[in-house]
């Protein structure tokens, strides 16, 4: 559902009735460290890890220890830079503009030698007015400093208290005081990836340039009456002309029969024109619907501004009609109250976390999308540890039904309050909103990720007596600030401020509740790598499970790639290193022991081998047996717990080669089927070793042979790769190796 600006005239023929020329400045940069020691050419968008990469400078990040190796990369001050030609005429236009859609992070941005702006902030856009300083041909330089030392400087300066965690835990080897800089958590610490806190320009940047006026932004919103359809419109401009311009705006939408044109005048300055188009009731207008309850429709609207002199911009979208509401009130037999959502949005089914990451294409996140749809599942929660994600992931989900629990940028800290802070994090969030409000997918706004439980089930062990300042500050940021925000940019989805929270029960407790991770309220978190996963009574009946998983360790093929071969064994250095969770791999052992028997064979990477596998098979049954629960536990009340809503396991997509709570989807659309045993299998009587042979038949058809019962068979490169053989004789297909074409 991106909104697209149509020049009316290219560039080469631009004539005396063109709104705005756009000119972008992507492709290749200069990039130099900080004492110049070191020159070497960049892509932007791209960063200074992947320059070097290019250049043959550094190895591939990911490759045993290079995490440790490459810290020097990330406490440089780097610096892009391009000198570049205006492939139109600059004197003809009234007002020039450079935009930065995305820089990674801190930076002092020169154009032509001249200070024009600073950033801090990875998440916002920025544009600054380059009209009196931009020529025919120009310089563009952006400083960037070290968000590591940045953060470090940061938090020296907050001298009143200190803001945890000072440091992130010594196994996941991350950066200090991150809560200090408005970058991506996830590329500096926690627990499922490696520390690499990147510099660049991680979007477009561009030059814009305007005559009379300069048409910002363009938002579109549904509204709803009890009976009738209607849209806000919402359009930004930058009036430079010295007089109001008038015009009129024409909108259309050709598939309901719908048309409006209004008159409208602009003054000079900043202005914002606000239209609202009435469908009528007449007109049926079909509702988007999540996956697996009906169809995903939107409908092509036009937006046709025709101003004075000439002036006509034209913009368009897809919108569609999507309701998002709670239903509340009481719960017979519980304690909590009623809390979900009602039509369109009738359950929330099973979902999972979407870790963003920077580089990515559009295949990717195709790849990634379509494979939770395959899976059956419907819900994508967007994590604070990460980014916002890209316009197109965003449209994938409109498309494919996809609901997305979108959060902020904010996760397992505690954050300062210093009004430049702020003032950073309400521009963050006020474009986000303004940016992503638009997609129907997007069905909750959180304020962060576990936040208010870290507070007031004191992870970081602050003193009771100074609690109230800790406090106060979390609700100036996420209450007074974010949720303001929010109600004033988009009325129309809820807004809860933290996960897990209690929902209303934490409102009257004035934001912060004594226990946010109650079973009897809102939604809870729960991890537990001791207890036996088969044991279904050790798993909460939450009102919904909005977090919960195990660990497993990625397949051999997978870990070949960044390894050597000293490296495979289960305790060697490098799988204690690539393991970020305290004991995480002890209680994968302990957890597949309780069921299988652990692998000891007398060749060792027979027995590492072995031992990674088992750990996914262990993974995928424990979060199996927990997720069914939550699905039986939708239609019954226990002890005043349970009518669980929903179900998001941890996590989707992994950021690196190594254990993590991620899982891959199915390479098709498949019902497996659903086997429960009644035992563990290393107590289970009969069984014996399988010898199961692969034969090639035509056309790279398979099949597989066993010699007996083979429970959690995994094929590389086959159709169906992971399976129970009950069967004699599976056939499967081979699958290549690269894309191929029929000659």
């Amino acid at each position: 559902m991106r909104l697209h600006l149509l020049l009316l005239l290219a560039l080469c023929g631009a004539g005396p009735t063109a709104a705005a020329l756009s000119f972008s400045l992507r492709g290749t940069w200069s990039v130099r460290n900080g004492n110049g020691s070191l020159q070497l050419p960049g892509a932007v968008p791209g960063c200074v890890h992947s320059a070097l990469f290019q250049r043959g400078l550094i190895q591939d990040s990911y490759y045993r220890f290079n995490d440790l190796n490459y810290r020097w990369v990330s406490l440089d001050n780097w610096t892009y830079s391009k000198e570049f030609k205006i492939p139109f005429e600059i004197s003809k236009w009234q007002k020039v503009n450079l935009v930065l859609e995305g820089v990674d992070t801190v930076s002092k941005v020169l154009f032509n030698k001249v200070t024009i702006g600073e950033t801090d902030n990875m998440f916002n856009r920025y544009s600054f007015d380059i009209t009196n300083v931009v020529r025919d041909v120009n310089s563009i330089e952006l400083r960037f400093r070290s968000a590591v030392l940045y953060a470090a400087q940061q938090s020296r300066a907050h001298t009143r208290y200190r803001v945890p965690p000072d440091c992130p835990p010594l196994v996941q080897k991350g950066e200090c005081h991150v809560n200090f800089v408005r970058k991506v958590m996830v590329s500096q610490t926690v627990g499922l990836g490696p520390s690499f806190p990147t510099q660049g320009i991680w979007k477009d940047v561009r030059i814009e340039a305007y005559k009379y006026l300069s048409p910002e932004l363009l938002h579109i919103f549904p509204i709803y009456s009890a009976r009738e359809w209607n849209l806000e419109i919402e359009s930004t401009f930058d009036v430079v002309s010295s007089k109001p311009v008038a015009g009129q705006v024409i909108i259309a939408i050709p598939k309901l029969q719908t048309q409006q044109t209004y008159n409208i005048e602009l003054q000079p300055g900043k202005r914002i024109v606000e239209l609202f188009l009435n469908v009528s009731k007449n007109i049926t207008v079909e509702t988007w619907w999540p996956h697996g309850h009906g169809n995903q429709t939107g409908y092509n609207m036009t937006v046709l501004f025709e101003l004075d002199g000439g002036l006509n911009i034209e913009k368009s979208a897809k919108v569609s009609n999507f309701t998002i509401s709670k239903v509340r009130g009481p719960l017979k037999g519980s304690k909590g109250p009623q809390a979900t959502f009602k039509e369109p949005l009738t359950v929330l089914d099973v979902g999972t976390h979407h870790h963003g990451i920077l580089e990515v294409t559009s295949e990717d996140h195709c790849l990634l999308l379509q494979s939770v749809v395959d899976a059956n599942m419907n819900t994508l929660r967007v994590w604070g540890g990460g980014v916002y994600e890209q316009d197109e992931f965003y449209e994938l989900c409109d498309e494919l039904g996809i609901m997305v629990w979108q959060d902020f940028m904010f996760a397992c800290a505690l954050y300062p309050t210093d009004q430049g802070f702020l003032d950073s994090v309400r521009a963050e969030v006020a474009y986000q909103i303004k940016r992503l409000k638009s997609h129907p997918s997007i069905i909750i706004w959180s304020g962060n990720n576990e936040n208010e439980a870290a507070l007031m089930m004191n992870w970081y062990h602050i003193n009771f007596t100074d609690r109230p300042a800790y406090i106060k500050d979390y609700v100036t940021l996420y209450v007074k600030n974010i949720r303001e925000l929010v109600l004033a940019g988009d009325k129309s989805r809820p807004f809860i401020t933290s996960s897990p929270t209690n929902g209303a029960e934490t409102v009257a407790e004035g934001w912060v509740s004594q226990n946010p991770n109650s079973n009897y309220f809102g939604d809870v978190h729960f991890y537990d790598y001791i207890s036996d996963c088969w044991n279904w009574k050790v798993f909460p009946k939450a009102r919904f499970a909005s977090e919960y998983g195990y660990q497993s360790w990625p397949s051999f093929s997978t870990l070949e790639k960044v390894s050597s071969t000293e490296d495979w064994s289960f305790n060697s250095k490098f799988s204690l290193h690539r393991q970020h969770h305290a004991d995480g791999n002890k209680q994968m052992l302990h957890q597949a022991g309780l069921h299988f028997k652990l692998p000891q064979s007398t060749d060792p990477l027979r027995t590492f081998k072995d031992t990674i596998y088992l750990t996914q098979v262990m993974q995928a049954q424990c979060v199996k047996t927990e997720t069914e629960f939550y699905l039986r536990s939708r239609s019954e009340i226990v002890d005043q717990q349970g009518h669980t809503m929903g179900a998001l396991y941890w996590q989707l997509n992994d950021i690196w080669q190594a254990p993590s709570w991620a899982s891959l989807a199915d390479h098709e659309l498949l019902s497996p089927t659903n086997y429960h045993f009644l035992s563990s299998l290393k107590e289970a009587m009969g069984l014996c070793k399988a010898q199961i042979t692969v034969s090639t038949g035509h056309g790279g058809g398979q099949g597989a042979v066993t010699s007996a019962v083979a429970p959690f068979v995994w094929l590389e490169r086959f159709s169906d790769n992971g399976f129970l053989m009950t069967e004699k004789t599976r056939h499967h297909i081979l699958l290549p190796l690269e894309p191929t074409t029929q000659e």
